[in-house]
Formats: C-alpha cells, structure tokens, sequence
C-alpha cells in the first residue's frame, strides 16, 4: 500500500467528474434536438424571422412611384411589362445572344 494516502477522492476529482457527465448528457440532449429537428423540417421553408421570397418586382415599383423616383406613366409602363412578363430572363439560362 505504497500509494494509499487516505480515503475518499480529492475535490477535483470529484468536480471533474460531475462536469463530464453535465457535458456528455447536454451534448446527448443537443444531438437527439439536432436530429428530430433536421429530419421534420421541410425543404424550401422559411424560417420564423425571414419574409418568403416571392415577386418582389411589384412593391419595389410600388415604393418607387411613393418616393417620387418615377411618375405614374413610367409606373404603368412598368406594371404593364411586369405583367406581361416581358423584359425578363431567367438566370442562368444562357439566353443573352
């Protein structure tokens, strides 16, 4: 019994082994979140914070006729083309020539 000094386990020791286990079962807890999180969220949503992106040409033509930029012949030269559809192109569609 060379190393015996007495009993019990020196503080440390002790608190060392109540952080570890704080530690592994907040990550447990954190993976298993992670998971059933990841696997029910639906491809394409937007989060709680974000506006869907949709057609954002209209009220941009609509705040720009507000502040006086255009008048309301060029907001509905502009409305009539983004109607139509004319005038845009997809991105990335190589159709620039």
């Amino acid at each position: 019994m060379m190393f015996w000094y007495g009993g019990g386990w020196a503080w440390w020791q002790a608190g060392l082994m109540w952080a570890g286990m704080i530690a592994f079962w907040g990550l447990l807890i954190w993976a298993i979140y992670a998971l059933v999180t990841g696997a029910t969220r639906r491809p394409g949503s937007a989060d709680q914070g974000e506006k869907p992106r949709g057609d954002d040409a209209g009220p941009i033509l609509d705040e720009r006729l507000a502040r006086g930029e255009i008048d309301a012949d060029e907001y509905r030269r502009l409305r009539d083309v983004l109607a139509s559809g004319e005038g845009r192109s997809l991105a990335g569609s190589g159709s620039g020539r």
